[in-house]
This record gives structure tokens, C-alpha cells and sequence, in this order.
């Protein structure tokens, strides 16, 4: 009976230390399947981490290229329309010089230099007068102008002018402001209109142009208008308000060296109305009559 039971009992302590064996093999069979998965996904994870980070800069360097390229492109392309359409600078300067005679045999030397630079859209000018009549001083005047192209062939312009005449007792310098047009009238009249504003309710407006008439190659014809209104002026000098002055004219050159030196003479017909009596000075009439005379162009 006892053999009987011990072996009884054998038998099921055999099989539960079997059973536990076996269950044991599974969960660690289970766990090291487990772990395997787990670290696949960790391998993985990592992989696609590393993918997309190595990928990142691409697709950001990729993204960033094409607006980066644009830019400059476009700024090349800029500076290459700005040279090809109005961006180089230009520079031109011309010298008249001349003496002239009226009716009365009264000679006056007059020169003006007329300087200009830069690009079609933007231009300096630099304008400056002198005028020497026989027993008289000398008057001169220099203006500064901007020059900003508005049109085809029409600029605008303003700046300031400065005149002095030496011949007065007082009010022998003056500064006017300016401002008007610059450019190429109908017919090709090249044209100048200018409104000028200075001390002494000083205002007048002053229009000029003119137009080559070819000859030959060499020989032009170039009539011309100078007109001036003086529309107020209380001034102790003043001139008579309406057309101050007025010349109409052609002058014939000869370009020995094309477009650089250029000898002509002058026939005109000018009008003067006068100045009007104040403190300073006696009033005077209106004269009218004709001038000549012979000059020399030259532009560089």
C-alpha cells in the first residue's frame, strides 16, 4: 500500500515538474519571439528615422533651390534689361560761341555751355550763359537741372538758376527755381520750356527750340524760336509784363569734323519790349530789328 502510494505520487510530482517545464520553455520561448519582434521594430524605427532624416535636407535643399535660383535669375536678367534698356551712362557736352551785330552796328558776345550725363531715364544737366555787350559788363547766369524721362522723346526737369549782372547797383545776384521741359516736338523741333520763379515775385516763362534741315552730309540749316513772357515781376529792375523778348531765326553750319566742329552764321530777327520805370532805373521802349553774326559749335 505504501509503495503503491509513494509511486502514486511520484508519477504526479513527475508531472507537474513535466508541466512546468513546458510552460516554462514557452514563456521563454514567447518572450525571446517577443524581444525579436521588438527589436525588428526598434531596427526598423531606426531605419526609418535615418531614412528620413538623410532624406530631410534633400527635399529642403530641393525645396530651397528652386527659389534661391529665381532670385538670382531674376537679378541678372534685371541688370541686364536696365543696361540693355536705358541703364548706360552717357555723357555729351556742347560750346557756342558767337558775336553778333544789330542795326545799329552794336556788337555782344555771347557763349553757352551745355553739359549733360547720365542714362536715358535719369540726366544731369549743367546750362551756363554768358553775355558781353560792347561797353557794357558782363551778365552770366549757370543752372542745375534733373532731367527725368516721362515719355518717348520728353523729358521733365527742375533744379535751380543762378544770373548775375554786375551792371546793377543792388540786386546784382539772383537765385530762381526752375522747372519745365525738356525734349522732341512735333516735326522734330527740339524744345526747351521753362518756367522760372525768383525773388521779387519774379515769374516769366521762357520757350526755345529749333530743327536741323539737312543740305548735305555737312551743310545744315537750323532755324529757331527764343521767346519770353515775364508774367509778373516787382523786381527793382523789372521788365514789362507780356512778350519781354522775342528772336526768330536760322543759322547754316558746316560740320567740318561730323558732329564735332562746326563753324556757322547767324540771321535773325528779335524783338525787345522794354523795361518799365521804377527807383532804380528809367523806363524803356520797345525796340525791334535785325542781327547777324558768325560762331563756332563744338560738342565733345
Amino acid at each position: 500500500m505504501h509503495i503503491t502510494k509513494r509511486s502514486s505520487k511520484m508519477k504526479r510530482y513527475t508531472q507537474l515538474l513535466a508541466i512546468g517545464g513546458m510552460v516554462s520553455s514557452l514563456s521563454a520561448f514567447t518572450y525571446a519571439h517577443e524581444g525579436h519582434d521588438h527589436s525588428m521594430r526598434m531596427d526598423m524605427s531606426a531605419k526609418q528615422n535615418t531614412t528620413m532624416n538623410a532624406s530631410m535636407p534633400m527635399e529642403h535643399s530641393q525645396h530651397q533651390s528652386p527659389s534661391i535660383s529665381p532670385q538670382v535669375q531674376n537679378q541678372d536678367g534685371h541688370a541686364e534689361h536696365y543696361k540693355e534698356h536705358g541703364g548706360q551712362i552717357y555723357q555729351s557736352t556742347q560750346l557756342d560761341t558767337q558775336w553778333l551785330l544789330d542795326e545799329d552796328g552794336q556788337g555782344t558776345l555771347k557763349s553757352k555751355l551745355k553739359t549733360w550725363v547720365g542714362t536715358d531715364e535719369n540726366k544731369l544737366f549743367i546750362i551756363a550763359d554768358y553775355t558781353k555787350a560792347e561797353s557794357e559788363k558782363s551778365e552770366q547766369s549757370l543752372a542745375a537741372l534733373y532731367s527725368r524721362n516721362i515719355a518717348d522723346f520728353w523729358d521733365v526737369q527742375a533744379g535751380v538758376n543762378y544770373r548775375y549782372n554786375p551792371d546793377r547797383e543792388v540786386d546784382k545776384e539772383q537765385f530762381e527755381g526752375v522747372v519745365g521741359f525738356h525734349g522732341m516736338a512735333q516735326y522734330f523741333f527740339e524744345t526747351d520750356a521753362d518756367l522760372y520763379v525768383g525773388q521779387d515775385q519774379q515769374w516769366r516763362f521762357v520757350l526755345e527750340t529749333e530743327r536741323d534741315l539737312l543740305l548735305t552730309q555737312k551743310l545744315i540749316l537750323q532755324p529757331y524760336l527764343e521767346m519770353e513772357w515775364v508774367l509778373r515781376d516787382e523786381s527793382k529792375y523789372a521788365a514789362k509784363t507780356g512778350l519781354a523778348d522775342a528772336e526768330v531765326g536760322i543759322k547754316t553750319r558746316y560740320e567740318i569734323v561730323k558732329n564735332r566742329v562746326m563753324p556757322f552764321i547767324d540771321v535773325g530777327y528779335g524783338y525787345s519790349k522794354g523795361r518799365k520805370e521804377t527807383d532804380w532805373q528809367t523806363a524803356s521802349d520797345s525796340k525791334t530789328g535785325w542781327v547777324y553774326g558768325a560762331g563756332l559749335s563744338l560738342k565733345f
